[in-house]
């Protein structure tokens, strides 16, 4: 009867230990939300989130975060000489790794492949788009796969569809005659302003999102339209650490465009 006693107390207290341990978990994640999205200190989430990682290996919450904050310290650093670009590619070669693992983590996951398609993004930019090719396609299929999914909250699924409309439209920076021996024939201006339109719909206080939308319609003459998302981001609060470039940048393009 002692040694049933002792046992069950062993239970109870590991059990304990566990509830303990997911809070512990849960907790770092919350302040790395905080510290990513709210205060726009990467390096700082980054700290919680190894912490969270050291005590919760592949955590598939975890480890997406991880990437997320990679993406943004990347992007945050100088690039104005070949050794910072270096410095700056590597970080988004962790967030790849990162990202990776997410998708090993969470396959079913909209995020997974976000994350993956967001930073597949960054190093096509930083390598140049019409020469990282395959990169592009894997930023589509991502992408395409996170919005058939649709198993994200509804920021993620407007992030979905930004990233989509603005894959199309860079793509579409090149004639369809260039493109398509390259393989990227695919891209649609068409669908580039429905997939802006989406993510604006789904998330309409996010300037950086109203802006991309915007230069989009100014490619196509479509000035009133373009004139509208542009004087909205004036009105929007700020989200994210570049918003106050974006609005400077949708004052000047509404200046250029105003009598049109």
């Amino acid at each position: 009867m002692k040694r049933v006693s002792k046992v069950l107390i062993l239970f109870f207290v590991l059990g304990l230990s566990s509830v303990g341990y997911s809070q512990t978990v849960a907790e770092l994640i919350a302040q790395a939300d905080k510290l990513s999205m709210k205060d726009f200190n990467n390096q700082k989430a980054l700290e919680k989130l190894f912490q969270a990682d050291k005590l919760s290996k592949n955590n598939w919450d975890v480890v997406w975060r991880i990437s997320r904050s990679y993406v943004y310290v990347g992007q945050e650093m100088p690039s104005s000489n070949d050794q910072q670009k270096q410095a700056q590619l590597a970080k988004y070669q962790e967030a790849l790794n990162y990202a990776n693992h997410a998708v090993q983590l969470g396959p079913d996951k909209s995020v997974s492949y976000l994350r993956r398609a967001i930073v597949n993004g960054r190093i096509a930019l930083f390598k140049g788009v019409f020469t990282a090719i395959g990169l592009v396609n894997d930023v589509k299929a991502d992408i395409e796969k996170a919005i058939q999914l649709n198993n994200g909250d509804k920021e993620t699924m407007a992030a979905c569809h930004y990233v989509l409309g603005r894959t199309h439209a860079k793509v579409c920076e090149k004639s369809k005659i260039v493109r398509w021996p390259l393989g990227l024939g695919w891209a649609n201006m068409d669908v580039s302003l429905k997939e802006f339109q989406k993510a604006v719909d789904m998330r309409p206080d996010f300037k950086m999102y109203h802006l991309d939308y915007g230069k989009a319609l100014i490619k196509e003459e479509e000035w009133a339209r373009a004139k509208e998302q542009l004087a909205k981001i004036t009105l929007l609060p700020k989200l994210d650490i570049d918003d106050d470039s974006f609005t400077a940048e949708a004052k000047s393009l509404y200046e250029q465009i105003k009598n049109k």
